[in-house]
């Protein structure tokens, strides 16, 4: 018969679980200052405006977080949008799934859109669990992504911008309530 275990182990196991705890918030603290340093850097003042998930089936693919000066959203304003997702997925068929969003708010020249596709194509990575995706919007520059905390690319225009962060904030968008939660309605 085993005997339990001293009072000095269990306080050691326990003051292990405490160290790897604080590591670990550490180290999610550390990310989330890294992001908004970079969010900072591109809209000034940058505030939430508003957060939501991208459920499909049971599935959480991710969270998004949209930033503005002041937590106030305005399209022609700098504003960022940050990714985190929930699953692995394949970075051509995050481009494919953007583009066809983009095509579904009409609008769009056949040509210009298989130009931004291949540009995203490019760009957007695969992606694991909790990796974070962000695209910065500057007007008269453009949209800028991240992954983590390293720029990736930049796509040039603004209605390239439009079209883009559209997929979530335009009113045509196919995920009405996640454009709720991010613009705070």
């Amino acid at each position: 018969m085993r005997t339990p275990p001293s009072a000095p182990h269990t306080v050691s196991l326990w003051s292990r679980i405490c160290l790897i705890a604080a590591i670990i918030v550490f180290t999610m603290s550390t990310t989330a200052v890294s992001a908004s340093n970079i969010i900072e850097r591109h809209v000034p003042q940058a505030k939430i405006v508003g957060q939501g998930t991208l459920t499909y089936a049971f599935w959480d693919v991710y969270e998004a977080t949209l930033y503005a000066k002041d937590g106030k959203w305005r399209a022609d304003r700098p504003y960022a949008l940050s990714i985190r997702y929930k699953m692995q997925l394949d970075g051509s068929a995050i481009a494919e799934r953007s583009a066809q969003e983009m095509r579904r708010q009409g609008n769009i020249d056949a040509e210009q859109l298989q130009s931004w596709t291949a540009q995203m194509e490019s760009i957007f990575p695969d992606v694991a669990k909790n990796t974070v995706l962000t695209a910065a919007y500057k007007p008269g520059t453009g949209t800028i992504f991240y992954k983590n905390n390293e720029k990736i690319g930049l796509i040039k225009g603004d209605a390239f911008a439009k079209s883009f962060f559209g997929i979530w904030l335009d009113e045509r968008t196919s995920v009405p309530k996640l454009r709720q939660a991010l613009l705070g309605l």
